[in-house]
């Protein structure tokens, strides 16, 4: 390279960054804050036991807010979507030593069915619309270990019976996926 082409390329380079120098600063803005999947079981108590993943796979139902609290022997756990109120999903485990003749005078609501393989023994139910929710779906049953467990499904106000009904049914294929995991 000429000492002529080597002194204009130099000039070159000293305006090109003089110009940038008098432009003002590129402001990158900051990225957004990644969400970071939290799992239900995080919540401590009977979170413990659900997983938002089996959730969705056992019952269709898409959760991702999970909240626990323990009272004396029972714990309770309570799955929503964030942006939603309903449907809600709580799952109650007490210790229990009752035996499957008092499971069914005291436990067994009038009218529910009875649910093969699952626990010692077991039932479901739906229960009705109130003035500010739809209707419930409900299973529950005497697990082996000695734990009253139940499983709740609360539908948004103007689901009709005929839709909790089937989420009952989905309820079950849940409370069987349940039924062996401890606290």
């Amino acid at each position: 390279m000429s000492v002529r082409a080597w002194i204009w390329l130099s000039g070159a380079t000293v305006v090109l960054t003089a110009g940038c120098a008098s432009e003002a600063p590129v402001v990158v803005p900051a990225a957004e804050p990644a969400a970071v999947e939290v799992a239900a079981a995080s919540s401590g108590g009977a979170c413990r036991l659900l997983d938002f993943g089996v959730i969705a796979q056992q019952t269709g139902g898409k959760f991702d807010v999970a909240a626990a609290v323990d009272k004396g022997d029972t714990h309770t756990c309570v799955v929503r979507a964030e942006r939603a109120l309903l449907p809600e999903l709580t799952l109650s485990v007490t210790d229990t030593s009752i035996d499957t003749t008092t499971f069914t005078l005291d436990v067994l609501p009038r009218g529910a069915k009875k649910i093969t393989k699952l626990g010692k023994i077991a039932y479901r139910q739906t229960l009705p619309k109130t003035a500010k929710v739809g209707p419930a779906a409900e299973v529950g049953w005497l697990a082996t270990e000695g734990r009253l467990v139940t499983l709740r499904w609360t539908c948004p106000k103007g689901t009709d019976e005929a839709e909790a009904e089937k989420v009952g049914g989905r309820l079950v294929t849940l409370a069987k996926a349940l039924d062996t995991r401890r606290l």
